[in-house]
């Protein structure tokens, strides 16, 4: 499967529709005298610009290995997760100051019907966006569009919360529309930081989870030849993993033998194991007592 193929494919098609659904938004904040209506618009054109940076990571991440970087390129996606996090995070701060300024003001427009259609279909499109986008970072192990994917989803919360500050603010309550706005937004900052944290974590070289981890031990130790793991150490490196592996082999076998369970044992972490980049393998002499 060609990663950056797959995930173009899907980005192209949401950066369209977030096109259209910006203008629509805009169009209709302004139409129908709504301020939460027009900070969605704008939040909206943000999923633009982060879908165009989740498209220049894969393409970056996929690049094959040269002499400037020769373990390859895959940190660059969660670099780039890193500043969808960053937009996403300063999305929430917009909408929170545009929500106060008004709140501030005391200026309270009642929202026309254009607003609370434009909500409606917003909540509609961005979550099939939501579904569409998280269904394929899983499948091709992008952090940076699963990011890009929660981001269409805070556009959803983001329009349910118009949808009800448009729809309160029509039946007299006019301070729910910017209220909604500054609530909708501490949601988006919220996933913003656990995003940003999650991909640091890809950057700083954590260990592989626990069940890749036993997926290691349990394929070592299938090998004819193999006492023991005398030490495992994995580390992330982007979607990919790196592994370090000692194991134990009879001290009585040739130079040729211990090699060739050694060579048994990478092949085997290599072909069974999803997303293992490189395993090294290092022997240790097992002495029968």
């Amino acid at each position: 499967m060609d990663i950056y193929k797959e995930g173009k494919k899907i980005s192209l098609i949401t950066i369209t529709l977030n096109i259209l659904l910006c203008i629509f938004k805009v169009i209709a904040g302004i139409v129908g005298k709504s301020s939460a209506m027009i900070a969605d618009g704008i939040h909206t054109l943000s999923d633009v610009i982060t879908t165009v940076m989740v498209i220049l990571g894969l393409k970056i991440s996929n690049k094959k290995e040269d002499e400037a970087h020769p373990y390859g390129h895959e940190k660059f996606e969660p670099v780039f997760a890193k500043i969808i996090s960053t937009l996403l995070f300063l999305t929430g701060i917009y909408i929170a100051y545009e929500g106060i300024k008004v709140l501030k003001s005391g200026n309270y427009d009642t929202p026309g019907k254009i607003a609370l259609i434009a909500a409606f279909v917003s909540i509609l499109s961005k979550e099939f966006m939501y579904r569409y986008t998280i269904n394929t970072a899983k499948k091709i192990g992008s952090i940076s569009m699963e990011a890009d994917a929660w981001h269409h989803r805070s556009d959803a919360l983001s329009s349910i919360g118009t949808f009800l500050g448009i729809l309160g603010a029509r039946i007299g309550f006019k301070i729910l529309d910017p209220l909604t706005g500054i609530v909708v937004s501490f949601f988006i900052i919220k996933i913003a930081i656990e995003f940003y944290l999650k991909s640091v974590k890809k950057l700083v070289d954590t260990s592989a989870d626990i069940e890749t981890i036993n997926k290691i031990k349990d394929e070592t130790l299938k090998i004819i030849g193999v006492k023991g793991i005398h030490d495992l150490k994995t580390r992330m490196f982007g979607n990919k993993i790196y592994v370090d592996i000692e194991i134990c082999i009879n001290s009585n076998m040739t130079v040729a033998e211990s090699h060739d369970i050694a060579t048994k044992v990478h092949d085997n972490i290599e072909n069974k194991i999803d997303n293992i980049k490189h395993c090294m393998v290092h022997v240790e002499p097992f002495y029968n007592e």
